[in-house]
């Protein structure tokens, strides 16, 4: 079975309002490399790495969906391993697609409404406006701080990082796969006092216990497996043609 590239990515466009969703300079969201117009198998990867290519290779891809796309500053030379990077992807006729923040806020496949869904919540609003989109996502739970814990810890095998200085209960959640040291004064004004993330920086250790937080980091990489293992998903169901999750052992 195959199918056209072009009818891959038009439906990626539409699904997550690409191009138009706001965005940080040079992600690039979309299709950023082309193939020679025909898919038989789609791979999702988080990341636009050496090694996720390689094994997109071996795996027979010939679509990769990735969350962290290749262009992230300003133009480089094709040289070292951006060279090699690109010549590998034209050589194995694989064509490379780029969904950053549509997929971290999509309410259906994105990041954040997906793991609110797999830890068994109810997101109720969105919250972490950029450029006039809301990214992240608020929960409704019940249950003990203990039982947040517990959950995330066994979703995320390879380790959460817990700072709980927040309420034993508390009733919501906020919710930001991937990078979530940009949250300020969101929380407060949210009346949250439970945050789950993927990565951090030290001083949310101040702040988690000055401002009395439950906070807990899971790392970057494995909160955001969730939204392109799902748009991959669905592209197979709609076209008919087979995909696979291309994992590497990102510990971050």
């Amino acid at each position: 079975m195959t199918v056209a590239l072009h009818d891959l990515v038009a439906h990626c466009n539409e699904r997550l309002s690409i191009p138009g969703f706001p965005d940080y300079p040079g992600a690039l969201n979309g299709l950023q490399v082309a193939n020679n117009g025909t898919v038989t198998r789609i791979g999702a990867a988080v990341d636009a790495g050496l090694e996720p290519f390689t094994k997109a290779r071996g795996a027979g891809v010939d679509f990769l969906i990735v969350h962290h796309g290749m262009f992230w500053d300003a133009p480089r030379p094709l040289t070292g391993v951006m060279r090699d990077k690109v010549k590998l992807l034209l050589d194995a006729n694989i064509a490379l697609y780029s969904a950053h923040l549509p997929l971290d806020a999509h309410p259906e496949i994105g990041n954040n409404a997906l793991l609110v869904r797999a830890l068994g919540m109810e997101s109720v609003r969105t919250f972490y406006e950029f450029e006039g989109r809301k990214l992240g996502a608020i929960a409704r739970r019940a249950g003990t701080r203990a039982a947040l814990r517990a959950q995330l810890e066994k979703q995320f095998p390879g380790g959460v990082t817990a700072l709980e200085f927040g309420s034993d209960e508390p009733r919501e959640v906020a919710v930001i796969t991937g990078g979530g040291y940009g949250v300020g004064g969101e929380l407060a004004a949210e009346g949250v006092d439970t945050f789950v993330t993927g990565e951090l920086k030290q001083h949310w250790f101040n702040r988690a216990q000055e401002e009395k937080l439950n906070v807990y980091a899971c790392g970057h990489y494995a909160t955001e497996t969730f939204g392109v293992r799902a748009l991959a998903a669905e592209l197979s169901a709609r076209f008919g043609v087979p995909w696979e999750f291309i994992a590497t052992d990102c510990p971050l």
